[in-house]
């Protein structure tokens, strides 16, 4: 399934307000309906002639006004609106007061720390329990006292349980949002991952052709060469010469077909190599002038798994190569064997100098030995090379079942 592209996050809109444009036009609502209700007489909560002069309520609306603008001041504009319900219950309580305390509730749940709305929370339920003791309690008409306690209670309760409901959500989307972000960043660091380890094997496959066909025809083309006053081994050498190439052209042509194909099934490919061929690499490496003795107690037709078949070529490919180019016109021997479900491939050869030899090469850059190396690991095998008496050893054990080691 393809990896959807981490998208980032909307810019905000232009109609959009900012918290502190929100709060600026909370406070201006506060204002322009407290005059509505001022000029509408409407704004007691309980009905009757109001004992407080004029100046004193234009004073008390411009105060809830301004603790609108600070709503989101937590706990400071609790505080401070908290003061000013009390100076508005002196006076006689207002509607105004009630709504705009009740916001402040709200933002303070909203906007302050956890241990904040914890306090609120208790707070609330406590004066919620004295009012409704209060209430049945002291006054003489209850039922006049109990729709009194129920309207306060709604003032109270509703702010803090809702801004709370709000508060989870948000958290919950928060949290949502990073989680969201980590897989993300999982997916991404998994696709670049995927992506190297393709890379490795498309580079440890092109190695291989490149280093075991197209080195022996250029080794066996430099020996051609030095052979041109016998037609019989010139003929010989160049037979292998274009054998080498056109296996070549096969591989890579199978190898190109995978990579242009989005399905990797609608392509015509080569069957992949096998220890049946192994007679080919053999053929090469004698026709640039080496020596080559092969000792096989493996059945090649009993059927290997296709992975460790594979591994196993690619092994002897890769030896064979560096034999050829680093100890020209030397011995090689190439041991199989399988036993304990452990497929053994070993080839060594002798060291000799390349120096003045057709073909002979520098020292190389050790590619090969990781290209091996990993073929191996790949399978759940390992691969050692390094000198072995008078010469150069190659040995790879192969578990035949899956997950030995």
């Amino acid at each position: 399934m393809p990896l959807r592209p981490i998208r980032p996050p909307a810019l905000p809109r232009p109609w959009e307000l900012s918290p502190r444009q929100q709060d600026g036009a909370i406070a201006v609502f506060v204002v322009v309906a407290g005059i509505a209700l001022y000029a509408a007489g409407v704004y007691q909560l309980i009905p009757g002639p109001d004992q407080a002069a004029q100046w004193l309520r234009i004073l008390e609306l411009a105060v809830f006004g301004g603790l609108s603008l600070v709503r989101r001041w937590v706990p400071g504009g609790l505080l401070l609106g908290t003061v000013a319900l009390a100076a508005d219950l002196a006076l006689g309580p207002s509607l105004l007061a009630a709504v705009v305390y009740t916001d402040l509730l709200y933002a303070a749940t909203l906007y302050g720390s956890r241990w904040v709305g914890r306090i609120l929370i208790g707070v609330v339920a406590a004066g919620c329990l004295a009012v409704l003791v209060a209430a049945l309690t002291v006054p003489p008409d209850a039922r006049t006292s109990v729709v009194g306690a129920l309207a306060i209670l709604l003032f109270l309760v509703v702010p803090v349980w809702w801004a709370t409901n709000v508060r989870q959500h948000r958290d919950i989307a928060a949290s949502e949002r990073a989680n969201a972000t980590q897989l993300g960043k999982i997916a991404e660091l998994d696709r670049r991952a995927a992506v190297a380890d393709e890379r490795a094997r498309m580079a440890r496959d092109l190695h291989d052709v490149i280093a075991g066909h197209l080195s022996a025809i250029a080794i066996q083309s430099e020996a051609a060469l030095s052979m041109a006053e016998d037609p019989k081994m010139t003929r010989t050498v160049l037979g292998a010469v274009r054998e080498n190439s056109v296996h070549a052209l096969e591989e890579m042509r199978a190898m190109i077909g995978l990579l242009r194909s989005t399905t990797g099934e609608d392509y015509d490919t080569t069957a992949p190599a096998r220890l049946a061929e192994l007679w080919r690499l053999v053929e090469s490496a004698r026709a640039t002038g080496m020596e080559v003795t092969v000792d096989s107690t493996v059945d090649e037709d009993a059927g290997l798994p296709t992975a460790v078949d594979l591994t196993a070529y690619r092994i002897a490919q890769e030896a064979l190569t560096n034999a050829v180019k680093h100890a020209p016109g030397g011995r090689v021997t190439v041991h199989l064997g399988c036993a304990g479900g452990i497929l053994t491939v070993e080839i060594g050869n002798e060291l000799r100098p390349a120096a003045g030899q057709p073909g002979g090469a520098a020292d190389g850059t050790g590619t090969g030995l990781l290209s091996m190396r990993e073929r191996a690991n790949a399978v759940g095998g390992t691969l050692s090379a390094g000198p072995s008496g008078p010469g150069w050893l190659v040995r790879a054990e192969l578990p035949l079942v899956e997950g030995r080691t």
